[in-house]
C-alpha cells in the first residue's frame, strides 16, 4: 500500500467519524444520502459472508432454490422482552420422544454406561427409532470411546476436548452384552474421533465388532468410523473385523469442507478411507452421508457423487443440516422434500445400490438399515423381500 492510498484511507475514516458524531441538522442543506442512517442501510443490505462462499461459473443454484426454503424468523415473548427465533418448515417438525420402548432403551444404556449418537448429536429421528412398539425394529446407534471428541466440526453437537477421558476397556464387552440382550437384528456402531490415541481407536472399534459377532452371530453390524487421520492400515483393521457395512461420512461437498469440518478432516482423505475399506474387503458394503442446506450448489453435489462412485461406494444418504445450537454454523436453507427426492433418483441413476434421501434422514437411518440388512441376507443365500 503506497503513501497516497494510506492518506485516502485516513481521510475516509476521519469523514466517517465526523458524520457519526455531528448532529443531523448541521447537514440539513446537504443531500440526505450522506447521513449515518442511510449509510448504515447500505451496509445492512450489502453482501453477506455466504455470498463470498459461492464459486464462479457453472450452475449456481442451491439445493433449496424453491420458494420458502430460506430460514424464517419470528419475534416471540412478552412486549419489551421479545426474542427472535427460527421457525422450522412443517416437514421438519418431529414428535416428542415417548413410548415404553424408548424408556427401556434409555434405561439400559445408562445402566451399562453406554452413549448413543442419537442423544449426543440430538438426532431428530430418536422418537421414530426408539419409540416403536416392536423392539426388534428399534434402532439405537451406539457411540463408542466415550462422549467427548478431539475434533471440533462446526456442525456437530458432540462435546470436544484435546484430552478426553481414557477408554473404558470393558466397553466392547458391555456393548456386545447390551445388544445381545435387546435382540436387535441390525446395529450401528459409531465413535468420536480420538486423535489422542496412536491407532485413533481402531483397535477398540474392531474388538467391539468381534465381541458382538461372538455373542450374537446373526446380528448385522455397521461401523460408522472416523478417518483415522487417513491411516489405511487402521481402516483395514476395522474393515476386516467381521462387520457387514463400513460407513464413513464425507458430510458435505469438497468446496465447503474447510468451513464445515475440523481442519484435520478433508474431502480427499474421507474418499481415501472409503477406498481403503473396499480394497480391504471387496465385497464389503461401503456407505457415506451428505448434509444439504449448507449453501452447496447442484454441480458441487454432482461432483461429490461422482467421486464416491469412482471408489465404488454402495450407499449414500442425504439429510437436512439442522443447527444444534447458536454456537454452531447457521443453516443457509431448508431444502424442500421434492429436492431430496430428486437427489435420490439421481444417485440411483449413477449406480448407487441404495440412497435414503429426505429432510430427516441421517446416516444411521433405520429405513436404510432395513434395506441393507435385506441385501446382506440375499447375498448370504437367505430369504429376503424382493428389492425395489
Amino acid at each position: 500500500m503506497n503513501v497516497k492510498m494510506v492518506a485516502n484511507c485516513s481521510l475516509r475514516l476521519r469523514c466517517l467519524r465526523y458524520l457519526s458524531t455531528t448532529p443531523a441538522r448541521a447537514f440539513a442543506s446537504s443531500s440526505s444520502s450522506v447521513r449515518k442512517p442511510a449509510l448504515q442501510d447500505q451496509l445492512d443490505t450489502g453482501p453477506s459472508f455466504a455470498d463470498f462462499l459461492q464459486t464462479t461459473g457453472g450452475d449456481q443454484r442451491t439445493m433449496g432454490s424453491l420458494e420458502g426454503s430460506r430460514p424464517r424468523t419470528a419475534m416471540v415473548g412478552p412486549k419489551g422482552r421479545e426474542k427472535r427465533i427460527t421457525r422450522l418448515p412443517d416437514w421438519l417438525v418431529t414428535p416428542v420422544p415417548v413410548g415404553d420402548n424408548f424408556k427401556k432403551i434409555k434405561k439400559d444404556l445408562r445402566g451399562l454406561n453406554l452413549h448413543t449418537v442419537c442423544e449426543e448429536a440430538r438426532c431428530p429421528n430418536i422418537s421414530d427409532c426408539w419409540g416403536g412398539s416392536d423392539k426388534a425394529a428399534a434402532t439405537a446407534t451406539i457411540m463408542l470411546m466415550g462422549d467427548t471428541c478431539t475434533r471440533g466440526c462446526r456442525f456437530c453437537a458432540v462435546k470436544t476436548s484435546k484430552a478426553p477421558p481414557a477408554l473404558d476397556p470393558h466397553e466392547p464387552e458391555h456393548t456386545a452384552e447390551a445388544l445381545a440382550r435387546w435382540g436387535l437384528g441390525y446395529v450401528v456402531l459409531t465413535a468420536v474421533d480420538r486423535d489422542d490415541l496412536a491407532d485413533g481407536g481402531a483397535g477398540h472399534f474392531a474388538e467391539t465388532v468381534r465381541k458382538i459377532k461372538f455373542k450374537a452371530p446373526g446380528m448385522r453390524v455397521e461401523a460408522l468410523t472416523g478417518d483415522f487421520a487417513g491411516d489405511a492400515e487402521m481402516v483395514r483393521l476395522v474393515a476386516q473385523s467381521g462387520l457387514d457395512v463400513y460407513a464413513h461420512n464425507i458430510e458435505t461437498v469438497e468446496v465447503l469442507t474447510p468451513m464445515v469440518r475440523d481442519r484435520r478432516a478433508n474431502f480427499r482423505q474421507s474418499v481415501s478411507v472409503l477406498r481403503a475399506a473396499k480394497e480391504a474387503r471387496p465385497g464389503l458394503i461401503t456407505k457415506t452421508s451428505i448434509m444439504l442446506g449448507l449453501g452447496e450448489t447442484e454441480e458441487q453435489v454432482w461432483h461429490a457423487l461422482r467421486e464416491l462412485r469412482s471408489v465404488d461406494v454402495d450407499v449414500v444418504t442425504f439429510g437436512q443440516y439442522m443447527r444444534p445450537t447458536k454456537r454452531h454454523m447457521a443453516v443457509v436453507e431448508y431444502v424442500p422434500p421434492a429436492v431430496f427426492q430428486a437427489w435420490r433418483e439421481r444417485a440411483l441413476g449413477l449406480g448407487f445400490l441404495y440412497c435414503a434421501s429426505g429432510p430427516l434422514v441421517r446416516s444411521s437411518y433405520k429405513a436404510g438399515e432395513a434395506f441393507i440388512e435385506n441385501v446382506l441376507r440375499r447375498r448370504a443365500g437367505g430369504v429376503g423381500v424382493p428389492l425395489l
